[in-house]
Formats: structure tokens, C-alpha cells, sequence
């Protein structure tokens, strides 16, 4: 008996100029309800592609290049202010409010600075392993190469740094090399760096924040902390790095689904 299987679609690619930036994002589609993925530093729309396929039909997950990553344009600045900006110009733009935000380190801060500061727009948040309290240098990447003539030879250039950038890897007409700028990345995660709890406790809509237990970048005290201090906020810690998303993918889309189907 054969078996005919109807393959996922892809999804749609958009864009949307926000204060004269080009912004491009991928937009999943279907009759659910609305979730804005935003990635973290190195990564793109795309690094959410598994999790809109586990969360589809009932979730429709729009998910944003932001500046400087993947297609979207290089800005003139990396500040707090432009990334939540871009955010509600893309809600805006595709008639979203009341969106659940998902966000992923950088994009973590940016979600939950997003319903500080546009709590209509903020359904519910998901941040995946980023602090109130942020305090990291990325000037290790500036030893990446730029452009390498094959994709073996970029990967071999990148070493153990490799599995972080893939969604971020492209062919270009004078070589192999990443959809950002080093320099840009550094830049963007001094302005990230600082104390975000007030942002952190502006509101109180529904919270998961998720940790991978070999994180780096999101301690167990501080987590608890921000999941005590903050109402409606339940605290999940995977067996899992900094990319749970990446390195739990599984029990990642476990946790979000579980706690999507409570909103």
C-alpha cells in the first residue's frame, strides 16, 4: 500500500523596510495563531524552520532576519531601541497584535524589551537562555575567515565554532563566507551587554524561560532569580548548551508546545 505524504510547505519569504532598513523574514503561514521567532547573534529566520514545523497547524510562525543577519540590510547602528523597533514594525506591518514572542539570546532581550515597551503587542513570551543581566565579549569571531573558496573550506576555518553559524553559511560570487559582518556582531552585543531587569519586570504576561543546563551565557541563580521575581514566569532547564533550540531540539519544541497550549 503506498502512502501519499504531503510535505511541509515552504515558507513564504517577505520583507518590510522599517526606518529606511530592508528587513526580510519568513513567514510559515497557516490558520494558527501568531508567534514571532527572533533569532540570537550568528543566526537567522531560518534556525526556526524545525520549530514552525512542530508547532504547525496550530501556531503560525513569522520569523525575522534581524538587522544585519541573513537577507535583512546592515544598519547603522545595533542599539536597543532600533531592534525593538524593527520588531513592532514588522508586527505592525503584517497586522499582528497580542503575538506570542519567542526569542533566543540577542533575540531573547529583544522579546522581552519588545512587551516592555509595547505590552499590546505581547501576547505571551518565550526567552531561551539569556539573562536580565547580560555581560559578553564576541571579539573571538573576528578571527573567522571572511571568504574561503569552498564550504569545506570555510567550515575547516571556523573550527569548533562550525555548528553555531550553519544557517548563517552561504555561497557567494567570490566565495564561501557568512551572512553577517564580524565587526557587526561585535558591535551589536556591546549594546546588548548591561542590566535589563527593569525591562525584565515591566510585565507580567505570560513567561517560559527556557536554560540549557551547559550554558554559558544564562547561570542556574540568575535564572531562578528572574523566574521568582517575575510573575507568570515558569523557569524550564534542558539538558542542553546555550543553543537549546539547537542542542535539545526535541525537548525545546516539548517545552514550548506545553506551554503554548496553557495560553
Amino acid at each position: 500500500m503506498l502512502l501519499c505524504v504531503t510535505p511541509p510547505s515552504e515558507p513564504d519569504r517577505g520583507a518590510v523596510d522599517v526606518g529606511g532598513l530592508r528587513l526580510s523574514y519568513l513567514d510559515h503561514g497557516g490558520p494558527g495563531r501568531p508567534l514571532l521567532a527572533l533569532h540570537g547573534h550568528f543566526g537567522e529566520a531560518r534556525t526556526f524552520a524545525p520549530l514552525a514545523a512542530g508547532l504547525a497547524p496550530d501556531w503560525r510562525v513569522v520569523a525575522l532576519d534581524q538587522r544585519g543577519h541573513g537577507l535583512s540590510d546592515r544598519p547603522p547602528d545595533f542599539s536597543r531601541r532600533g531592534y525593538v523597533a524593527d520588531a513592532v514594525g514588522l508586527l505592525r506591518h503584517l497586522g499582528l497584535e497580542g503575538a506570542v514572542v519567542l526569542g533566543h539570546s540577542l533575540g531573547g532581550v529583544n522579546a522581552y524589551q519588545l512587551a516592555a515597551r509595547h505590552p499590546r503587542l505581547v501576547r505571551a513570551l518565550v526567552v531561551e537562555d539569556v539573562g536580565a543581566e547580560v555581560e559578553d565579549d564576541l571579539g573571538f569571531c573576528l578571527e573567522w575567515p571572511e571568504r574561503m573558496p569552498t564550504r569545506a573550506d570555510l567550515f575547516a576555518g571556523l573550527g569548533e565554532s562550525a555548528p553555531y553559524v550553519t544557517d548563517s553559511v552561504r555561497e557567494f560570487a567570490d566565495g564561501w563566507g557568512l551572512t553577517f559582518r564580524a565587526a557587526d556582531m561585535v558591535a551589536s552585543q556591546r549594546q546588548l551587554n548591561g542590566d535589563h531587569w527593569d525591562d525584565w519586570l515591566a510585565t507580567t504576561c505570560p513567561a517560559l524561560l527556557v536554560r540549557g543546563t551547559r550554558s554559558p551565557v544564562l547561570g542556574a541563580e540568575q535564572a531562578r532569580q528572574m523566574a521568582r521575581r517575575r510573575p507568570g514566569t515558569r523557569l524550564v532547564e534542558l539538558e542542553a548548551g546555550h543553543t537549546v533550540h539547537a542542542t535539545a531540539p526535541e525537548a525545546f519544541a516539548a517545552a514550548v508546545r506545553g506551554f503554548l497550549a496553557e495560553l
